[in-house]
């Protein structure tokens, strides 16, 4: 076979085997920035696409304390938005939450846990004696019911009734939720996967 017929065939080879792996590269850049996600996704949750950033709000505690701008960012939050007096439905989301922290061992101060209150703020016996290191932030002015528009509800339910727990990254971008009653092994599934997954928090 002739010199130049042999360099001409490797050359084809090689840029046949360039165009392969760029372009599957390519494809998939442009699938996940695109937001696909396969049918056979293994969330357990309900991704919020796109992502919410939440803005950095001032906020009080429920015992008048002010909250960091920033309380949301460097740690990824498993929330709960609802009334301070915190029904059976409140309770049994909250109570989940703390049971998945504990259940990601040395990972748990990666997550910290917080109940937004939009009313009737607070049971604080029950709060204190049940839900220890629960950050709870008041959304009682007219700002802080805009930050209270971005968490989704279902429906026409709003987030406040919807008894939703959601996930916010460290960035402090709300990005899944979770119905009532959703298996504690499902959000625990997902969240340690996203610790596993992230560098940041």
């Amino acid at each position: 076979m002739p010199a130049d017929i042999a360099t001409r065939r490797s050359r084809r080879i090689i840029l046949t085997l360039l165009t392969l792996f760029f372009g599957s590269l390519a494809a998939a850049f442009l699938l996940f920035y695109l937001g696909f996600r396969p049918p056979g996704s293994t969330s357990h949750g309900e991704l919020i696409q796109p992502v919410r950033p939440l803005p950095n709000q001032v906020l009080l505690t429920a015992d008048d304390q002010t909250l960091d701008s920033e309380f949301l960012r460097s740690k990824w939050s498993l929330a709960y938005v609802g009334a301070g007096t915190c029904d059976a439905r409140c309770r049994e989301a909250l109570t989940l939450t703390r049971q998945v922290r504990l259940a990601l061992g040395k990972d748990s101060e990666r997550v910290q846990r917080v109940f937004f209150v939009t009313r009737d703020c607070c049971d604080q016996q029950y709060l204190l004696a049940e839900q220890p290191g629960l950050i709870t932030a008041r959304l009682d002015e007219a700002a802080d019911r805009q930050l209270l528009a971005l968490f989704p509800g279902t429906g026409a339910t709003t987030a406040s009734e919807a008894g939703r727990i959601y996930i916010i990254d460290p960035l402090g971008n709300l990005m899944m939720s979770y119905e009532p009653g959703s298996a504690p092994k499902g959000l625990l599934e997902d969240l340690k996967k996203l610790l596993k997954l992230s560098h940041i928090g």
